[in-house]
């Protein structure tokens, strides 16, 4: 699955339930702190719209990343929202 998948699940579930979904991302890779960084990367360490990399791929270490499953919940009518987040071990 990539970033780009889990995300649209992410926004589509939310949607079908009644909220908006309200993050641009639904969650971010983790490792080592800080976070990894690849400069002028704007999307593979996200889940997110537009990451087309597969999950499963290896760190710039060669060892399995994790990730962070971020799902932000919004009923703006109602001025309330939720946030949710769980490591998300891809095996």
């Amino acid at each position: 699955m990539t970033g780009d998948e889990l995300y649209a699940i992410a926004r589509r579930v939310a949607e079908a339930e009644g909220w908006e979904f309200g993050g641009a991302i639904a969650g971010h890779l983790i490792g080592s702190f800080p976070h990894e960084r690849i400069p002028n990367d704007k999307k593979t360490l996200y889940i997110t719209e537009g990451n087309h990399e597969s999950m499963k791929s290896l760190g710039k270490d060669g060892r399995p990343r994790h990730w962070i499953l971020e799902i932000h919940l919004v009923d703006r009518e109602r001025q309330i929202g939720g946030f949710f987040e769980q490591l998300l071990t891809v095996d």
